[in-house]
């Protein structure tokens, strides 16, 4: 849509011709003469359901059959539009009759549905609902939350990097640690064979710990955060259809966290609740476990951005994200109720599924943990990969030296174990580590920099009236 009114721009175009060139490029070779025929009429005005605006007529035939920018006005605007870039922005946190809190990321937030708990802060709230560019929230206790992370998931494993850290990790099973990587890290392979086991292309490893917290479940497909967050989240939802529970949820790039307060008999569920299902099953599901339709929506607004629907602002006069959402979500309120066949609609939807979601690599992770061995193993202690799982759960309900306190006494417990020598400096080392990067941080509100204040002047006394 955004080519068509740019080439219109530009001298204009004759559309069977531009048909022709859009075709012979390889992302449109597919390109059916329907949707060709729908985007030059979204072009000519907007579709059915804004037919009767004429800021959404940006280019019409003339009299020889060439499509042109009838308005110079549309023009200008759709210049500021052009190469457009979108970007996650970040939502406010705010107590309902209450104060704002913080803010988090769009992206942590869309996902979560009203009732759903997240740790912020410190604190449990409970996500009461999602109004244009604020998550509206009260405080909540005695369920497990779920971690927010700032831009964490950016940049997963890739389907050939996992499976070669798989093989890897084969290798060290039978014993050899021919590469340097291995050598390293062979003290902690050794432990964590030794403990439970290592994976394999053939296995699947699952682990199940019993601690003050709950009953914690540790699995690892090795598929990446993205597909990790779409099978926890499926998993949680499978086994709550089962018996009414909460359940939180930790990721990382090798496998996933699932700790409930109640104990779950993992041994007899998990197999039920890793069955891959048909493909239509499969999709309500994961539907279902995530808040898709707030997905959709905030992919929705990208897309009307680019396509032009919505105007940013010239320069100088930026429209904030607010004002965008509250825009975005007319559109998209409209278009479902009478233009359901949108193919804006569509498109959010299919984005939806491939990028953020990522249904094929779920689909396919699901299916090859089929046909894998299931390996569960009950564990006395958190193993060398569990343990990294549960520090993401329980580094926010503390503040910073208790949590790293508790690491340093588990690292201790862990070293006892393990036969390895405890250094009398163990706190003070995650203390260092737990702060690396985050120097930036000591200028927040609340916190004091380490720098002498400078002396505020006496304010002048107001005139008598």
């Amino acid at each position: 849509v955004q080519h068509l009114v740019t080439v219109a721009l530009g001298g204009g175009f004759v559309p069977e011709a531009l048909y022709d060139e859009v075709r012979s490029t390889a992302a449109y070779a597919n390109l059916s003469q329907e949707t060709w025929d729908w985007c030059l009429a979204f072009v000519r005005q907007g579709g059915p359901s804004l037919a009767a605006y004429p800021d959404y007529q940006r280019a019409v035939p003339d009299a020889e059959g060439v499509w042109r920018v009838p308005d110079t006005r549309l023009a200008r605007r759709h210049r500021m539009n052009i190469g457009t870039i979108v970007s996650d922005a970040s939502m406010s946190v705010q107590y309902v009759g209450g104060g704002k809190i913080g803010s988090v990321e769009e992206s942590f937030a869309a996902r979560m549905k009203p009732g759903d708990c997240f740790l912020f802060g410190g604190r449990v709230l409970e996500l009461v609902r999602i109004r244009e560019m604020t998550a509206w929230v009260r405080r909540a206790s005695g369920k497990r939350p779920t971690v927010p992370r700032w831009g964490g998931g950016r940049m997963p494993l890739s389907t050939t990097l996992a499976d070669a850290v798989v093989q890897q990790l084969a290798l060290a099973g039978e014993g050899k640690y021919d590469s340097p990587e291995l050598q390293c890290v062979r003290p902690l392979l050794e432990i964590q064979q030794q403990w439970s086991a290592l994976p394999t292309p053939q296995t699947l490893l699952a682990e199940t710990l019993k601690t003050r917290e709950g009953w914690h479940l540790f699995l690892y497909p090795f598929a990446g955060r993205h597909v990790h967050l779409g099978l926890a989240s499926l998993i949680a939802w499978r086994a709550a259809q089962v018996a009414p529970r909460t359940i939180s949820i930790a990721v990382n790039d090798y496998g996933f966290e699932l700790l409930c307060a109640t104990e779950v008999d993992w041994p007899t569920l998990l197999p039920q609740v890793l069955e891959p299902g048909d493909d239509a099953t499969l999709l309500h599901e994961v539907l279902e476990s995530l808040n898709a339709s707030e997905l959709a929506q905030r992919r929705f607004r990208e897309i009307a951005r680019v396509s032009g629907l919505i105007f940013q602002g010239y320069p100088g006069e930026k429209r904030s994200n607010k004002q965008l959402q509250a825009s975005s979500s007319l559109f998209w309120e409209v278009f479902r109720k009478y233009d359901p066949a949108n193919k804006l609609l569509l498109q959010a939807e299919q984005e939806l599924l491939a990028q953020e979601l990522e249904i094929g690599r779920l689909r396919a992770s699901l299916a090859r943990m089929a046909t894998q061995q299931l390996v569960l193993q009950p564990l006395a202690r958190p193993t060398p990969f569990a343990f990294p799982l549960m520090v993401e759960l329980f580094r926010e309900k503390l503040t910073n030296e208790s949590v790293a306190d508790r690491i340093a006494r588990m690292v201790e417990q862990l070293e006892r174990a393990a036969g390895g020598a405890v250094s009398a400096g163990s706190v003070e080392d995650v203390k260092a580590t737990m702060a690396f990067g985050q120097e930036g941080s000591a200028g927040r509100k609340g916190e004091w920099s380490g720098k002498p204040r400078r002396e505020r002047k006496p304010s002048r006394p107001l005139p008598p009236l």
